[in-house]
């Protein structure tokens, strides 16, 4: 990926150390894979620190490195392609630190943003509820403000990190009112009234659903104002979301590995099944789509790392794209190896698992679809 050029020095330096650390996450997924999703996550997460990857989430007024999109999108796409039960869990990291940090200076982000980059906590961002997925701003948790607290009560779903994560960013209805309507909140895993039950998907990862019954937050956990919660929700997704792509181009390429190796080492009919031409036009169409992919990806990253304030259109680009079209790189990938694509245990069965969350996650392909022709239809 070097020879693109929307790189720096550090970012090959970057990509590098990630890589080398690849035969840890690969040992993450494994653990997964047997069924410790709790411990595999925070083996991931000590991985990460290590490597001070972690560091890579927080500005540098709370010993992070600062953000950096194309770095995150390098490191995302060289964990994904060992482990992505790994890059969601460095990913959630993010995504519940950010909307901290974009509240402003606070005592929070001066007590929760340190110990995040330094691996000692972990974060996890609670948007998702049974009746507001894709519509966020119809959520019905409720935070009533008492006094010097707010009692949280309501039930969110499908949060990444539920598990193992030691505060969550929770989000809110404080008022019925459009202005005023959401607001966020830092609620710390153990507080009274929370109760976190893991939910269990096709890729092993420590997901579950958080129920909030008379949860007792202090005032001061407040992100920000009253109501300022869907902008940082929206701010936080539209920061990240360029990074599902380059996760999807992590799960794409170790699929396109997979197939090559499978097509040269595999005969039949007295024939490498690189040599038959349906192979050959695979494999091609799997490398295109590829590098396409990557170009949407890192196009959005550098016009981000480079001032513009926001990337929607870009964003919704990277990961509509990328996502589907991993999708389709991956399927060939098991239709390449034939039977023991689909033999649990196979890399390429293990990668069809995964690779069919993040076209729902973080906006839904629908969604960006969505959000893109708006971009275009409001174009002047």
């Amino acid at each position: 990926m070097s020879e693109l050029p929307f790189f720096e020095a550090r970012h090959a330096d970057l990509r590098a150390r990630t890589r080398r650390a690849g035969a840890a996450f690969a040992r993450v997924s494994e653990r997964g894979e047997a069924g410790d999703v709790d411990g595999a996550g925070r083996e991931a997460i000590g991985i990460c620190a290590r490597e001070g990857l972690c560091r890579l989430l927080v500005g540098r007024d709370h010993g992070g490195e600062g953000l950096d999109l194309r770095a995150l999108c390098v490191v995302r796409e060289e964990i994904a392609a060992r482990s992505a039960l790994a890059d969601a869990v460095f990913a959630v990291q993010g995504l519940g630190s950010h909307p901290i940090a974009l509240a402003g200076p606070s005592a929070l982000a001066t007590r929760y943003l340190p110990s995040i980059a330094r691996g000692e906590a972990t974060a996890a961002f609670a948007l998702t509820e049974p009746d507001a997925g894709s519509d966020a701003g119809a959520i019905s948790s409720r935070a009533t403000r008492d006094g010097e607290h707010y009692v949280l009560d309501g039930t969110k779903v499908f949060i990444s990190n539920a598990t193992i994560a030691t505060v969550f960013v929770v989000f809110a209805r404080t008022a019925d009112t459009p202005k005023r309507a959401i607001s966020a909140f830092a609620v710390e895993a153990g507080t009274p009234g929370l109760t976190i039950t893991p939910m269990h998907v096709s890729a092993p990862h420590p997901i579950g659903r958080l129920s909030f019954d008379g949860c007792r937050i202090p005032a001061a956990n407040r992100l920000g104002s009253e109501g300022d919660g869907m902008r940082l929700a929206l701010g936080t997704l539209d920061f990240f979301r360029t990074s599902v792509g380059a996760a999807a181009c992590g799960l794409a390429a170790r699929a396109l590995e997979e197939a090559r190796r499978h097509a040269l080492a595999r005969v039949q009919f007295g024939t490498r099944l690189a040599d038959f031409q349906l192979t050959q036009a695979a494999l091609a169409e799997m490398a295109t789509e590829l590098d396409a992919a990557r170009l949407l990806v890192y196009r959005a990253a550098w016009v981000k790392d480079h001032g513009q304030p926001r990337v929607t259109r870009e964003a919704a680009m990277a990961k509509l794209f990328a996502t589907e079209a991993a999708q389709r790189i991956v399927d060939r990938a098991v239709q390449i190896h034939g039977g023991v694509g689909v033999e649990r245990g196979s890399i390429v069965e293990r990668l069809y698992r995964e690779v069919r969350a993040p076209r729902i996650y973080e906006g839904t392909s629908e969604i960006q679809r969505l959000v893109i022709a708006k971009a275009i239809i409001e174009e002047s």
